[in-house]
């Protein structure tokens, strides 16, 4: 009986393994530059934090098997990039809802700086280097503004580790009407990027929940089922 039951937990121990592989490791990166007021800055982090908690956000993040790793940072000028959620393995509705109010609550790091995006990637990149273990790596990056500071995106993706890297973007319409291109056509990259658009920052809330739920189903454009993202 004793061995029977020793042979049993052998084999099932492999399976409980498996299904706790991080599928996902998502770095969430927040614009806290000069154009980014203070009452923007509030419905941006009170916009993520809903998002998370979002009933299809917290599904999907919980309901597929393995995990998703989350970290989350404010970036601005070339040095001014600050974590606000260091990497947790999100395993249960609780440990969300602790990261939620962990941005909910988090003070604004700067604002008076000004839109350094190839600096805010590097920082992304290094702070990759210390995700767990996932079967995808990718970088969420809002803003509402273009590089206007430091190296532009291409070159920090010809000298930061992005090999394997999906970078999507959430330009947030309103304070330059240049964003949309610059995030398509200068900061998306790697396999089935996108980019999403919030009407303001009083649409992030929104545009963040369909953002996260396009990048945890791994889901593109045309795949089926993507037309049920909430919205």
């Amino acid at each position: 009986m004793v061995r029977a039951l020793a042979l049993f937990c052998a084999l099932c121990a492999p399976v409980a393994s498996a299904a706790q592989d991080c599928r996902l490791a998502l770095l969430l990166a927040l614009d806290v530059s000069s154009s980014v007021d203070d009452g923007e800055y509030a419905l941006q982090k009170n916009g993520l934090a809903d998002a998370l908690l979002d009933p299809d956000i917290t599904g999907a993040l919980l309901g597929q098997g393995g995990t998703v790793a989350l970290a989350v940072y404010e970036w601005s000028g070339r040095r001014q990039s600050v974590v606000v959620q260091d990497w947790v393995e999100l395993q249960t509705a609780a440990q969300i809802a602790d990261v939620a109010e962990r941005v909910r609550v988090a003070s604004r790091s700067y604002s008076r700086y000004p839109t350094a995006l190839g600096y805010a990637l590097g920082f992304g990149a290094t702070m990759l280097r210390e995700a767990p273990a996932c079967d995808r790596r990718t970088i969420d990056v809002s803003g509402d503004g273009i590089t206007n500071d430091g190296f532009w995106p291409h070159l920090a993706y010809k000298h930061f580790p992005f090999d394997g890297v999906t970078v999507n973007g959430l330009a947030v319409l309103g304070a330059d009407p240049a964003v949309v291109d610059h995030y398509e056509f200068e900061l998306r990259r790697g396999p089935g990027a996108f980019v999403e658009t919030a009407q303001g920052y009083a649409g992030f809330r929104e545009a963040m929940t369909r953002k996260l739920y396009r990048e945890i189903n791994d889901q593109v454009v045309g795949q089926a089922g993507s037309g049920d993202a909430p919205g």
